[in-house]
């Protein structure tokens, strides 16, 4: 997958040799190559986006979102070959740009007066290197966050989700310890709320790649990682085209196999094909090579094994079951800052002073996204891609839709797994949520709502189904009922 490798001892994600884990699809043949080239997500075209949209007058009062971090210089070089000629400083001269590309660089020079979680303070808030550096941002990776949260501010305007004045606590910012993660994390709160006032905003550093914070600890995870991970290992040394396409790299390049194979070359290659770069060569007869270059063919062959490696890998189900331990504590914590919400605009509240996490953002890696769309069961989204984004929108239904009866009421409210009649406590039969991915609503296609009646009263996902999910029913697949019984129970 091409993310950084965890230091020992640090909560892992998935396995580091996939670097594009690919989408479901109903084609028996994809193509591989365009495949990859959608991973780029190069920003060079229009883009829908269908976050905001709702019914008529129903009021949006939440948004959470996680992104993946933008595009970046790879983090493994292919021995005896050039590294790609990328430029990482920043230019709005440069193709692609943004308008908003000078006044950010602008802004992020006046971060001093942030307040900067833990080591955060010491990463630079801008990629600064003439000659990339291994996994940092390129202007790329810049302007594909500086888009999403221009997209984001355009869907969310005439809804004024944030008020002029809003508080540091109306505003989250969490990021992991990576400057590529910081800077996309600013990139797209700066599209977002441009100039934004650097005095209210505290960014908050999660250790983990899978934001567990505190619940990181859990052993049954950890082992289901590894059984997919020996999935994985034994399905890919059982492609004989895929073992001899690594024999001819070798060759070319005048390597041992294995050594080629652990420098993970699809990483490296990634990078050339997004960037429109020559895949690299070396000269004939160099350190015993037979010289020549290395091919998009090659890079085919590669790609295609990773696509039948995720067919495979939803087959057998370990990954899901990594997966929902693996988000359980991200999830948990979204649970409860829409839940929060959603009781402060109960009938008869007051607002808490500084009101409640209204825009939530979490900067984050592939090996982050990536399970959390597996725990939702959206098995047929694509693999995050670069500067992916998920988000989760939290909505009121209007006070028209408020007198039905209690009757009607109480069974919706069965339907969501929310016991009785609990409408007035915030999370009954007028709070509702979608999910949205890369602006598509995937909502209808998530394990707690697929077999909602859009059709019925209420067109939208009951808040009590999500919520009924997160703390009990993801837990399923497990055969267990809590995040602490699914961990540590001892099986065989």
């Amino acid at each position: 997958m091409g993310e950084e490798r965890p230091s020992q001892g640090q909560v892992q994600g998935q396995s580091r040799k996939r670097v594009i884990p690919v989408p479901h699809t109903e084609d028996p043949d994809p193509d591989p190559i365009s495949e990859a080239y959608g991973y780029c997500n190069t920003p060079n075209r229009s883009e829908q986006a269908w976050e905001g949209h709702s019914p008529v007058d129903y009021k949006l009062l939440s948004v959470q979102v996680m992104i993946r971090h933008g595009d970046r210089y790879p983090l493994y070089a292919i021995p005896k070959t050039k590294r790609p000629a990328i430029d990482c400083t920043l230019s709005p001269k440069r193709k692609p740009s943004h308008p908003q590309l000078k006044s950010f660089i602008g802004h992020m020079a006046q971060g001093g007066h942030g307040r900067w979680e833990g080591t955060l303070s010491s990463l630079p808030r801008l990629p600064n290197h003439s000659a990339c550096e291994m996994g940092e941002l390129t202007q790329t990776g810049v302007v594909q966050h500086l888009r999403n949260g221009q997209l984001l501010r355009q869907a969310y305007k005439r809804h004024k989700l944030l008020p002029p004045d809003w508080s540091t606590k109306q505003v989250w910012v969490e990021t992991t310890g990576r400057s590529r993660t910081l800077q996309s994390g600013m990139a797209l709160l700066y599209g977002f709320l441009p100039d934004f006032d650097w005095s209210r905003l505290t960014v908050h550093h999660q250790w983990s790649t899978l934001f567990c914070g505190s619940a990181c600890d859990c052993p049954a995870r950890n082992r289901y990682l590894e059984e997919e991970q020996r999935r994985q290992y034994r399905l890919r040394v059982a492609d004989t085209e895929l073992e001899r396409t690594y024999a001819d790299m070798a060759r070319t390049l005048g390597l041992p196999p294995r050594q080629l194979r652990a420098a993970n070359p699809i990483d490296s290659l990634l990078c050339h094909l997004c960037h429109g770069l020559s895949f690299p060569c070396v000269a004939a007869g160099s350190a015993l090579g037979s010289g020549g270059c290395l091919t998009l063919a090659q890079f085919a062959v590669i790609r295609r094994q990773q696509l039948e490696d995720e067919v495979d890998r939803r087959r057998v189900g370990l990954y899901r079951c990594y997966a929902v331990l693996a988000t359980h504590p991200y999830l948990n914590r979204t649970a409860n800052r829409l839940e929060r919400v959603a009781k402060a605009y109960a009938p008869g509240r007051k607002p808490r002073a500084g009101g409640e996490e209204v825009f939530t953002l979490s900067s984050a890696h592939d090996v982050t996204v990536a399970p959390l769309l597996s725990a939702l069961g959206l098995e047929e989204a694509l693999f995050p891609r670069f500067a992916a984004r998920v988000v989760f929108e939290l909505w009121k239904s209007p006070h028209a839709t408020q007198g039905q009866r209690k009757g009607q009421r109480q069974s919706q409210n069965k339907a969501s797994g929310v016991k009785g009649d609990r409408s007035k406590g915030g999370n009954g039969g007028d709070m509702f949520v979608r999910v949205l991915y890369n602006g598509e609503d995937v909502t209808f296609h998530t394990t707690f709502c697929r077999s909602h009646d859009r059709h019925a009263t209420q067109p939208l996902c009951p808040l009590g189904n999500f919520l009924s999910f997160v703390r009990k029913d993801m837990f399923n697949v497990l055969n267990a009922t809590s995040y602490q019984d699914a961990c540590y129970r001892r099986t065989g």
